[in-house]
């Protein structure tokens, strides 16, 4: 049994959450930081069972300040050990587990919610009216990107590979979605953009999208990179990058301290929770599996025939 240390809390899971880095980690390409446990799984939801001794700020605590008590309801974002019957998270870590969701629902809302918000409205600032394009609109990632930009103003367009996943993409609030295996994106983001590009690309792809990327940036637009399935190593045209003001940055999620995923819990908490509770925004679960069956739900997520997310049962 996990033991909670100082500043955390035990949970016993209901559901976690299956993601792509699961994959890389169970493929040897994404170890866990040091000190970490091996067993995979990075967010959960369930009820805290015990919690850790007090630390400099008091109690165990979310980052806006709610002291956890035992019999709380949560979601939250781990380093690692999801997949189990019992999970410990830094107390800043986690959130209440909004009441309009489902414990299955709201376990697949911390890796892809703080992903998006730190990525897209942070590091890219999206704002209201922008234009934002997401690549892989029906990934969890691109599933959550869509709706809250949506939600917040923004003009999203989105690829995906099949006809299917871009009338999925548009029924979340893509303006338009864009059959990569048919038509050339990036002529089809300027026709749609009357040759101006978008603000902001969310890219899960890499290297063989990075010209493409930059080509559909309009001026002092914002290239967020923070996937390379498609490899990592590419050419950049620096007169592009002059010429159109442009910033490329990018980020990963694991390895940052509790102190810095604790900030962006506490913006989530703010800006997003009140869209997840009045239903404005939702995750969308594709499939479940028992935790006894996660090897099922890692050929799931790697048949490419998920929208959405997959989520591990823990409990019932």
């Amino acid at each position: 049994m996990p033991v909670a240390g100082p500043g955390a809390v035990l949970i016993e899971v209901a559901a976690a959450g299956v993601n792509r880095p699961d994959l890389m980690q169970r493929a040897g390409h994404y170890p866990p930081p040091p000190g970490t446990t091996d067993i995979p799984g990075l967010e959960v939801a369930g009820h805290i069972v015990a919690l850790g001794p007090d630390d400099d700020s008091g109690a165990p605590r979310s980052a806006s300040g709610r002291i956890w008590r035992e019999g709380d309801a949560v979601v939250a974002l781990v380093a690692g050990g999801g997949y189990a019957s019992h999970c410990v998270a830094p107390g800043v870590q986690c959130l209440p587990a909004p009441a309009a969701l489902s414990m299955t629902a709201a376990a697949a809302v911390p890796e892809t919610y703080f992903t998006v918000w730190t990525n897209v409205f942070d590091r890219g600032r999206l704002a209201h009216d922008e234009w934002l394009l997401v690549h892989g609109g029906t990934s969890g990632i691109g599933t959550t990107a869509i709706q809250l930009a949506a939600a917040r103003g923004a003009r999203v367009l989105a690829t995906a590979g099949t006809d299917a996943k871009c009338h999925a993409s548009e029924s979340l609030g893509a303006l338009k979605a864009i059959n990569y295996r048919t038509d050339d994106f990036p002529a089809v983001v300027k026709s749609l953009t009357g040759d101006r590009g978008v603000d902001v690309i969310l890219d899960i792809v890499g290297a063989p999208y990075f010209a493409k990327n930059i080509d559909c940036l309009a001026r002092d637009g914002r290239l967020v990179q923070i996937g390379l399935m498609g490899g990592s190593t590419a050419e950049i045209s620096l007169r592009a990058l002059l010429m159109k003001r442009l910033t490329i940055t990018g980020s990963t999620l694991r390895i940052r301290s509790a102190a810095e995923k604790g900030l962006i819990a506490a913006q989530l908490e703010r800006e997003v929770w009140p869209l997840l509770e009045s239903g404005r925004v939702k995750p969308v679960v594709h499939q479940t599996f028992p935790l006894t069956q996660a090897a099922d739900a890692h050929r799931a997520l790697e048949s490419g025939s998920v929208v959405g997310k997959v989520v591990l049962i823990a409990s019932v």
